[in-house]
């Protein structure tokens, strides 16, 4: 491979990377457990933005329960969010050339 090109080629990657970098704070994934007793909205940076608990879910005897909810809650939007930033960054990376760079390559 021409040197130029690699050269050109880790230039484009950089600013698709540097303009999804904008873009993760618009992004948004909402995760649910208990059929939908625990909600939460988190954005391309993995932080939650809102959080919403059905009054059916608070009992204060089985705060256990409460817990475990937020807890699966949170994976599921983690796990949609993954998939959200797999689907952004495949696109990204499949218009350029580069041997061995993918997004599994980067743990997504």
């Amino acid at each position: 491979m021409n040197p130029f090109d690699l050269f050109k080629n880790s230039q484009a990657l950089k600013e698709q990377a540097e303009r999804l970098q904008d873009e993760l704070d618009d992004l948004t994934a909402e995760g649910s457990s208990g059929g939908r007793m625990v909600t939460m909205k988190i954005n391309g940076k993995f932080e939650m933005l809102e959080l919403h608990l059905d009054p059916l879910c608070v009992d204060n005897r089985d705060i256990k329960m409460l817990e475990d909810l937020i807890i699966a809650a949170q994976h599921d939007a983690f796990s949609k969010m993954r998939e959200l930033l797999k689907e952004k960054t495949g696109s990204m990376l499949s218009g350029l050339n580069i041997p061995g760079l993918n997004p599994s390559s980067f743990g997504i």
